[in-house]
């Protein structure tokens, strides 16, 4: 029988390049959120994908932005600290969009990596082989991308072929988390991260990412119904009224759609209670941040 493997994988690239789709993909269920706009993730976030001959542990990280604020400094920090102590890293490019300067500065910093580097270039479903070829040709220039993986995430195309050249840099190890483990991240941290990913796609442009969510209090009744309190932290007056909406119409379908993903999770029904605070320039503040979950403790 052949040894097992195990490893951490870490996935970087810039924002919207698909870095949480992937994960999500490999552990079958949603542990990181997905969104269209830019910072979406802003932990280091574990997948755990198990099987019976190797556990590949993969690390999501934020996307690499410029920082505007103490949360974006924070973001940056989490994102270039994960290509440490890795077995493999895999940087994930957009083919609709090809290498911009944000991948040009990861390319910069990965020169210093000593981990083997997997060119992953994701949406090849919504990209032509045009860009692709433009995406190849800048990556021939470097020498630290000798594997690439073309793939679709959202069409689950191209999975296995990353999985096996994955593996193939991994050697015999533990089984570093139990087999039906798929995330580090605590239950009431990923049911607050499922409020922001519904206020970031219902409120579309007309909030920015000053947006933060606390679960106040998260308990379980004896038949099993889960109470959840929630307060969704933003920087403004002006944002409250927009995040409660109309007789509270806004605040209702975002409590509405992260129920049901938090049902989904959980196995049961929950009963979501939810209020809007402002906390004036709280991106800026290492107190709120470190209430919030940014920390880096």
């Amino acid at each position: 029988m052949a040894a097992f493997k195990s490893g951490f994988v870490s996935i970087i690239g810039s924002p919207n390049a698909g870095k949480s789709t992937i994960m999500n993909a490999f552990v079958g269920q949603k542990v990181s959120i997905v969104s269209s706009k830019a910072q979406t993730t802003r932990n280091r976030v574990l997948g755990v994908l198990t099987r019976k001959t190797h556990q590949i542990v993969f690390i999501d990280t934020p996307g690499i932005i410029t920082p505007k604020n103490k949360l974006g400094e924070y973001m940056l920090k989490v994102a270039y600290e994960s290509i440490n102590e890795v077995e493999v890293i895999l940087f994930i490019i957009d083919a609709s969009k090809g290498i911009g300067a944000r991948d040009e500065a990861i390319i910069q910093r990965l020169k210093k990596a000593k981990a083997p580097i997997i060119a992953v270039i994701n949406k090849i479903d919504i990209a032509s082989m045009a860009d692709v070829d433009v995406i190849n040709a800048r990556l021939d220039t470097e020498g630290i991308f000798k594997e690439r993986v073309r793939l679709s995430a959202l069409m689950g195309d191209g999975l296995d072929r990353l999985e096996q050249t994955i593996l193939g840099h991994f050697e015999q190890g533990p089984m570093y988390f139990p087999e039906d483990m798929v995330t580090d991240v605590p239950e009431r941290v990923i049911c607050g991260e499922f409020i922001r990913e519904k206020a970031l796609g219902l409120l579309k442009q007309e909030i920015p990412h000053g947006i933060g969510v606390y679960i106040d209090k998260m308990s379980q009744r004896d038949d099993g119904i889960f109470d959840i309190w929630a307060t969704i932290y933003c920087e403004r007056d002006s944002h409250k009224g927009i995040i409660i909406g109309k007789q509270g119409s806004m605040l209702k379908r975002i409590g509405s759609e992260a129920r049901h993903e938090m049902e989904w999770m959980l196995g049961t029904k929950v009963n979501l209670t939810l209020w809007v605070k402002v906390k004036s320039d709280w991106r800026n503040s290492l107190g709120i941040m470190n209430e919030l979950g940014y920390s880096e403790k």
